[in-house]
Parts: structure tokens; C-alpha cells; sequence
């Protein structure tokens, strides 16, 4: 494993960083406390400039390198990491475990603030490059899409960057290694309501009422035939109704019943495609059983995306840091969701995961027992030091 000495150096300072963040989780927009710590290191650090407050809690810096001219989009990049736990009752046990009650850092984001500024000091302290990194700590990438606002209130028109790339771990996959492709990373989601509005009544007398519940089996039915029937076989979609409420009592047909649930996809058609399908469906069945169906569509992130070019030069970088075997740019795509989708929408870039798993049996992301692994600190920072040595070589 091919990692920098001066990591290797810093790794128990920034083990017992990445372990402060861990004992006081902030979840999206809040993470106030977060920021000032982030600040504080950047400050210690040497960072060129910081700036705070992009979508309420958000830090960018900037680094500038030994040569090159500052910001020139054609000498510059962006790194970025998310910095929001999740809304989860830890379960560790850990002598560092969320201080808390109902917050954690779930996901990891602990580590990945950890890992970015760890490979903030190194770039800081020796800046072998020529241009300018800009370095993203973005709030609220679980449900609040952070990302998507940094891009609206003007990153790319402030910092205008020649690519950008994002990383997270993935306990999962094997300690020590890479896995990235080329297209596809994560999917496209988007939510949807579903109010069925029917007539209450007896139950002894149904046939004087109009059963919510019924239609509702009925909505269900229909719903799971969108990707058998209605996608190519060789596409990725996902439908789920994840939530049905309705009734209260064993004698009583309610007046309404309530569905809830997810539409996953890559393909932007197939997007648009199960989106049209559950309208049609909802209208359909309305039809059927002569009702009114309300039907709100909640239209999540975008799928991540991968551009070529900059997938190639990852794999080439993850190769050199821990050797070829290590590296796989041939993994499925995940149907989780990620913001850094509209970081990707703008310019071309590359999303990794890095290996963090010790056991088949660790605790995966959003487990309340889950717990980043600090082995894997020095080499998340490695391969950022050398995205932007390699990007940017003086």
C-alpha cells in the first residue's frame, strides 16, 4: 500500500478528530457545532481561504498550489465530502458513541469529513501542484439535498472547477479496496403520497360503502407490475410501497386510506417512465372504482453518474495507491441515492467507494451499531492528495 509518510504520521490525530465529530452528530442543516470545528482545523491547517454558510452549514476552502494561477477553472477541481449524521439511537457502545440522544453518525460521515481533512493538511503542507482544490463540506446530503443547494446558490459560478469528485466508504466491500465504474453509481429517487378517498360505513353493510382499503390492495397490486411489464428486462428500477394506513377498529370501513413509497431508477427515461406509470395507475384505478385518488409526487436526487474519462483516471490512482488487484471498475451500481448527483450534472467528475469491512458480519450503513473504521483514514486522504496531484501536476 502505497501511502504518504506524513498520513501515516497523522493518523492518530486525525483518528481522535474523526472520533469527536462521531460523539457529537449533527443532522442535516443542523450541524453547527460540526462547521466550527471544521473551521477551526482549516484554520490550523493553513488553508488559503475559508468560506462558510453555503446551504446554511456548509464550508467551502480553497487551497491554492506552489504554481499555476489561483482559480483558474482550467488549473482548478473540487473535493467533497458530507458532514451530516443520521436521525438514529446509537447502539455501539463505543467510549466515543454519539453524545446525542436520536442522533449518529451512521453513514460514515464522520470519517469522510476526517479523511478530506487530513488530505487538506498534507496538500496544505506541501502543495505539490499547480492550480487551485476547492475543498466541499456539505451539510444534509441524507434527506435534505444539501448538494443541490450549494450548485443553486452558485458554487460552480464562484469556483468554477474542471471536474469534481466524491467518495464514500463502503463496509460492504473488503478493507483496502476501491470500486467505482464508469456511468451509473447510485440511483435517481423520487416519493410518492398516495390518498385514496372512499366512502366510511358499517363493515356488516360494505355494499354501502366504497372500501379505501380495497382500492388500496388493488393500487398495490398494479404498482409492482410497473417494472415487470412496463421496463426492458435489461434496465434497473425499483418500485416499493413502504407504508398502507387505514382503519381503526374491526367494525368500521374508513373513509380514506393512505399508501406511501419509493421509485428508484438510472436511466432518466426509466425515470420518466415510472413516474408516468404510477399517474396512470392511480387515474386507472380511480376509473375502476369510480373515486378520487390524490397522488403527490415528491421528486428526489438524480442519479450519480460517473464520466468516463475521470473513472479511468481514478482507477489509475486508486491502482497506484493500493495495486491493481485492489481496484474493481466494474461494480454493480447501488439503488441508494446520493446528492452528490448535482455536483455531477454540472461538471464531469467520479464517485468511489472505499472499502472499510473487516467481517462479512460488520454492521452496514444506517445500523445503529455501525462504526467507520479508522484504518481506512490514510487512504481515503492518499487518494484525494493524489486526485489533485495527479489533476493538477505542477
Amino acid at each position: 500500500m502505497n501511502i504518504y509518510p506524513d498520513l501515516n504520521a497523522w493518523h492518530a490525530e486525525f483518528t481522535a478528530l474523526r472520533r469527536d465529530f462521531h460523539a457529537h452528530p449533527e443532522i442535516g442543516f443542523e450541524e453547527f457545532r460540526t462547521g466550527d470545528v471544521i473551521a477551526a482545523k482549516l484554520a490550523e491547517i493553513g488553508v488559503d481561504s475559508i468560506e462558510r454558510n453555503w446551504a446554511k452549514t456548509g464550508i467551502i476552502a480553497t487551497i491554492h498550489g506552489k504554481t499555476g494561477a489561483a482559480n483558474d477553472p482550467d488549473r482548478a477541481i473540487a473535493l467533497r465530502t458530507d458532514i451530516d449524521a443520521l436521525p438514529i439511537i446509537e447502539e455501539t457502545g463505543l467510549s466515543y458513541a454519539s453524545t446525542i440522544n436520536g442522533r449518529m453518525h451512521a453513514c460514515g460521515h464522520d470519517g469522510h469529513t476526517a479523511m478530506l481533512l487530513m488530505a487538506a493538511k498534507y496538500l496544505t503542507t506541501h502543495r505539490n501542484f499547480s492550480g487551485s482544490v476547492h475543498l466541499i463540506f456539505q451539510p444534509a446530503e441524507e434527506n435534505g439535498g444539501g448538494g443541490n443547494i450549494m450548485v443553486q446558490d452558485g458554487f460552480f459560478e464562484k469556483f468554477p472547477v474542471k471536474s469534481v469528485w466524491g467518495m464514500h466508504n463502503w463496509p460492504s466491500m473488503p478493507f483496502g479496496m476501491i470500486g467505482l465504474r464508469s456511468g451509473p453509481m447510485m440511483a435517481a429517487f423520487d416519493q410518492f403520497k398516495i390518498t385514496v378517498h372512499g366512502k366510511g360505513g358499517h363493515a356488516a353493510r360494505p355494499h354501502a360503502t366504497l372500501d379505501p382499503i380495497v382500492i388500496g390492495a388493488h393500487l398495490v397490486t398494479a404498482l409492482q407490475t410497473i417494472v415487470s411489464r412496463n421496463v426492458n428486462p435489461v434496465k434497473e428500477a425499483v418500485v416499493s410501497v413502504t407504508q398502507f394506513h387505514a382503519g381503526f377498529t374491526s367494525n368500521v370501513i374508513v373513509e380514506r386510506a393512505e399508501l406511501q413509497g419509493t421509485l428508484r431508477s438510472f436511466d432518466p427515461e426509466i425515470r420518466k417512465l415510472l413516474v408516468r406509470r404510477v399517474t396512470e395507475v392511480c387515474d386507472g384505478i380511480a376509473k375502476t372504482f369510480n373515486t378520487v385518488i390524490d397522488l403527490d409526487m415528491e421528486h428526489g436526487y438524480p442519479s450519480t453518474i460517473n464520466t468516463a474519462d475521470e473513472a479511468a483516471l481514478a482507477k489509475d490512482i486508486a491502482s497506484e495507491i493500493l495495486g491493481e488487484s485492489k481496484v474493481d471498475d466494474t461494480i454493480a451500481p447501488s439503488m441508494g441515492a446520493e446528492d452528490f448527483s448535482y455536483f455531477l450534472q454540472k461538471v464531469p467528475g467520479c464517485y468511489i467507494r472505499l472499502g472499510t469491512g473487516k467481517t462479512d458480519s460488520d454492521p452496514d450503513l444506517h445500523h445503529p451499531k455501525f462504526n467507520f473504521n479508522d484504518d481506512a483514514l490514510p487512504i481515503g486522504a492518499m487518494y484525494w492528495v493524489k486526485l489533485v496531484e495527479k489533476t493538477l501536476p505542477v
